[in-house]
């Protein structure tokens, strides 16, 4: 198609100001998402300051349209092209051109879908320097400002810290005093955890064990408990043999006993 090389045929040899070392990304093709205008606009503005600085305005143009292509996109595109070459449109600078971008993709459903996203955002386990970076990004074109930015903030932190901020006897006043606040609460809980961590492993690696009192009240090893039985076991009884069973085993004999004579009466 005629206009497409037009667009393509601009973007050759476009001269640059930033040091051919430095490395610029350039913009993925936007398809007309809405969720891509963001990106792609800041991307453009990045590429077009770093590297075609000293280019005309038109190559500029035809720069950043050539990444528009795809979807809904290619028919904006072709519009545009036409009324620039029968010159009904003509832009003073490559920013107005991002302008209608933004206009045309991205408008109110681009702040929908910002507020959508800031209502889901969590700190979970990141940092709290990690969640405002990300909360600050999120909040960034969903129009929300003043007590109810501060109020999602305070439902996206984790439940200690928002409990921690909450009953202060003085609560920040503003998001920017949420955010200082909130980040050294949790350097601060962080560093903790790290120090008991810490004492921990210190006192595993010495492996001695904690003193105790012993029976005289002194520091040392405690003395040998007394053996308790668990019940009273009964003792054997000793058998004690009685009546005849004492001759058991003896052998009888006729034995003759001879006794003392006496004298007396009735014997001879």
């Amino acid at each position: 198609m005629r206009s497409l090389d037009i667009v393509s045929s601009g973007c050759h040899n476009i001269g640059g100001s930033a040091s051919p070392a430095t490395e610029v990304a350039k913009p993925q093709t936007f398809d007309g998402t809405s969720l891509k205008v963001s990106g792609f606009i800041g991307t453009c503005k990045l590429y077009v300051r770093m590297r075609l600085r000293k280019a005309s305005v038109e190559e500029q143009v035809n720069w950043v349209l050539s990444y528009v292509q795809g979807g809904s996109a290619d028919i904006w595109k072709e519009n545009m092209i036409e009324e620039l070459e029968a010159g009904e449109l003509e832009f003073e600078s490559v920013g107005e051109l991002l302008a209608e971008i933004k206009k045309e993709f991205g408008g109110g459903d681009e702040e929908s879908v910002k507020v959508a996203e800031l209502k889901k955002i969590e700190q979970g386990g990141r940092t709290m320097e990690e969640f405002v970076q990300d909360f600050k990004r999120t909040a960034r074109g969903s129009s929300y400002e003043g007590r109810p930015l501060i109020e999602e903030f305070k439902r996206g932190m984790n439940g200690s810290i928002r409990r921690k901020l909450m009953e202060a006897e003085n609560q920040p006043a503003t998001i920017e005093h949420w955010f200082r606040r909130a980040i050294a609460l949790d350097q601060n809980w962080r560093e903790s955890r790290r120090e008991e961590e810490r004492l921990r492993e210190k006192k595993d690696t010495n492996g001695a064990p904690t003193p105790r009192l012993n029976q005289q009240g002194a520091l040392g090893q405690s003395l040998p408990q007394p053996q308790v039985w668990s019940r009273r076991q009964k003792l054997p009884q000793q058998w004690v043999p009685t009546g005849p069973a004492l001759m058991e085993g003896v052998e009888r004999t006729n034995v003759a006993i001879a006794r003392p004579q006496q004298q007396g009466a009735g014997f001879p």
